[in-house]
């Protein structure tokens, strides 16, 4: 990769992140948000996830910079930190993630494209299904022809989801009635929404995914042009959508109230827009979705992808992951990921429920990266090693960062779901048999665990056995991952 043609800028890198981030899931902000709260509790719900996320994207902008060594990443942050075996559960964890959850942009796509063409359903017919396979073979296609060029494309359709966004925006400022704001401001008029802290709660479930895929330019730092950058796009990333999230959902509440909004069908800015400027409105906000979604669905292929060819060349994932093709392209992670996603694809439409108890416990490990990361700053941060990169007040601003942004980390993790991630380990245990292969491959010059990964292995294991059981039992409700399903990676129709 030493040809800087194939790398990717610092506007292909802030269109990662943003692409990655702002799914179909904002579309719905409005009436996900009005649900269960008034517009007070919104605010603050929006105000705390800032504070939470600005630590994290934080972290991952001191990383980026001051250990641009590590440009494997997310694997790298958690490698470095704690060990290979660390550093394989957080890219197997997040690479299982990503591509099983990544099915719900071809079936959500679908019942998207159904609002023109009414052969495609509610998404969950044979139609629907060819449709989405098309569209998982297509991506694939893009991807194989160069991640640069892949990048270009993510570019110009992270522009093309914008226009909509920032026309309802505008549109929203021009139009709110700003005494219509201060109605009902805590939601103690007409429904009864509980206390502010129940509300606040459950906005945060909303909020909660609203950022996941923030580390996008992290996650193909190794590609980037200047490596420097990979801070800079993420922060501006992060910027660029708190302000769209945040004026999206407050300032809906000037054109209609809390019960109204709250009832209003998905994609609830097209009703809000329509009720602002007619039809026509609504016409651009539900084409602004479907753009949305594949450009959203690219980035999320890209960084799917070269999680496991990241690993590979380190030497913990099956060096075949490894290989690349002429346009620089890591072809073969690329084609097991989309295999991934057709027989899940095909698994979701065969048997739902099944489906969606699995990414509810393959949901909750993207998380786990973002933990580790912000502990890795941490550890680094408070290690008085004299070759340490942060020294003086640069450590002090590293541990605080770390601190708050371990802290966020460990409630994210805890907000989704405990018993998902116990469950995970049912995915981690299968992760040893593709570890030891990668060992086997290495030439076994050391020993496959330390002491204290043996422990973690074993650990793993038997929770696998024990959550199998309890999965098999049907004690598994799949209401939280629902939530990332229709409010995050897509959320343009009802499960």
């Amino acid at each position: 990769m030493t040809d800087n043609t194939k790398k990717v800028g610092f506007i292909g890198l802030v269109s990662i992140v943003l692409g990655s981030m702002l799914g179909g899931g904002v579309f719905n902000l409005p009436s996900n948000m009005a649900q269960g709260a008034a517009l007070g509790a919104v605010i603050i719900a929006w105000i705390i996830t800032g504070f939470g996320m600005f630590f994290l994207a934080q972290t991952f902008k001191l990383l980026s910079d001051h250990r641009p060594d590590l440009s494997s990443g997310i694997y790298s942050y958690a490698a470095e930190g704690f060990g290979r075996y660390i550093g394989f559960n957080s890219a197997w964890g997040y690479w299982l993630s990503a591509a099983i959850g990544n099915v719900s942009f071809a079936v959500l796509m679908m019942e998207a494209l159904g609002y023109f063409f009414p052969v495609f359903a509610t998404g969950n017919n044979w139609q629907s299904v060819l449709g989405g396979s098309i569209l998982i073979w297509g991506m694939n296609i893009l991807v194989r022809r160069g991640v640069s060029n892949a990048a270009i494309l993510n570019v110009i359709s992270t522009f093309a989801k914008l226009v909509p966004l920032f026309l309802f925006v505008i549109v929203l400022l021009i139009v709110t009635k700003w005494d219509k704001l201060s109605f009902d401001f805590w939601g103690h008029e007409g429904i009864d929404l509980g206390d502010l802290p129940k509300q606040i709660r459950s906005t945060m479930l909303v909020t909660l995914w609203a950022f996941i895929g923030i580390e996008g330019a992290v996650v193909i730092s190794g590609r980037a042009k200047n490596k420097k950058d990979v801070g800079k796009a993420t922060f501006i990333g992060f910027m660029g959508a708190i302000i769209v999230y945040a004026a999206i959902s407050i300032f809906s509440f000037g054109v209609l109230n809390q019960s109204e909004l709250a009832k209003l069908p998905d994609p609830s800015t097209a009703y809000v827009m329509k009720a602002m400027v007619g039809d026509w409105g609504a016409l651009i906000l539900n084409l602004g979705v479907i753009i949305s979604i594949l450009g959203a669905w690219l980035a999320w292929t890209i960084m799917t992808s070269e999680v496991p060819s990241s690993a590979a060349k380190k030497g913990v994932f099956p060096a075949v992951l490894g290989k690349y093709n002429k346009h620089d392209s890591p072809v073969v992670a690329l084609t097991i990921t989309s295999i991934i996603m057709q027989l899940t694809l095909f698994f979701a439409f065969v048997e739902k429920n099944a489906f969606l108890a699995i990414i509810s416990v393959s949901g909750s490990m993207i998380l786990i990266p973002y933990v580790l990361s912000a502990m890795f700053l941490f550890k680094q941060a408070i290690s008085n090693n004299n070759d340490s990169v942060f020294k003086g007040f640069l450590k002090s601003k590293a541990i605080i960062i770390g601190f708050f942004a371990s802290v966020y980390g460990f409630w994210l993790i805890y907000a989704a779901g405990l018993k998902y991630v116990l469950l995970s380990s049912i995915l981690y245990s299968l992760g040893i048999l593709v570890y030891r292969k990668a060992w086997k491959e290495s030439g076994k010059e050391t020993p496959m665990f330390t002491n204290s990964e043996k422990i973690i292995a074993i650990t793993l294991v038997l929770l696998g056995i024990a959550s199998l059981v309890i999965m098999i039992m049907g004690a598994l409700p799949v209401e939280n991952y629902i939530h990332w399903f229709k409010h995050h990676k897509v959320g343009v129709g009802k499960i």
